[in-house]
């Protein structure tokens, strides 16, 4: 496993990698969200089912587009995600038509945050594009809370740990339904 800064991510996200980097509450496992075998990598390191789907982070908007069905949102429905962002939650928007369903699971939605992490705006403005975000855990376990846990647990499947500190949050986000305003899970 390399030890990278968030500016020399581009070549092991290009690639294929999966990398473990630090968010606003816990460590995360991410990768390109258009590369399929990166995605499946991914999910069989946690041990995690497709059909629950998985988070997209960002640091902008744009970099979201492509994966959201935007005309299946009000203006209002948009402006009340954009106000809590960027921060600590995450919203369920529709999900473009094509995108593949290692991503959004068995729904026809996605999950999206921007987040206000310095770490992960790094890494995504240095690929200029969402990472798969899922907490660095196996199914069923908590969460790793340091670079010595992600050597422990991962150091043979994933290709980087991002350096860097957690944020100071310490619960996970919240999670909202863009369309009804309903909260999903409440992080705070």
């Amino acid at each position: 496993m390399q030890l990278l800064q968030p500016s020399e991510v581009g070549k092991v996200f290009v690639e294929g990698g999966v990398i473990a980097y630090p968010t606003e509450a816990v460590y995360g496992l991410g990768c390109d969200p258009d590369n399929l075998s990166a995605i499946q990598k991914l999910l069989d390191i946690k041990q995690r089912p497709w059909q629950k789907g998985l988070i997209l982070v960002a640091s902008d908007y744009q970099q979201l587009k492509p994966y959201i069905d935007e005309a299946q949102l009000t203006e209002a429905q948009l402006a009340f995600a954009f106000s809590k962002w960027p921060g600590p939650y995450t919203f369920v928007m529709p999900i473009k038509a094509g995108v593949s369903k290692l991503l959004c699971g068995e729904f026809d939605s996605i999950a999206v945050r921007i987040s206000a992490h310095p770490v992960v705006r790094a890494l995504c403005d240095s690929v200029n594009k969402p990472f798969v975000s899922s907490s660095a855990n196996l199914a069923g376990q908590n969460p790793a809370m340091s670079a010595s846990e992600i050597e422990q647990t991962f150091s043979a499947d994933v290709n980087a740990l991002v350096l860097g500190e957690l944020g100071a949050q310490r619960q996970p986000s919240t999670i909202i339904d863009a369309r009804s305003g309903k909260v999903l899970r409440n992080g705070q």
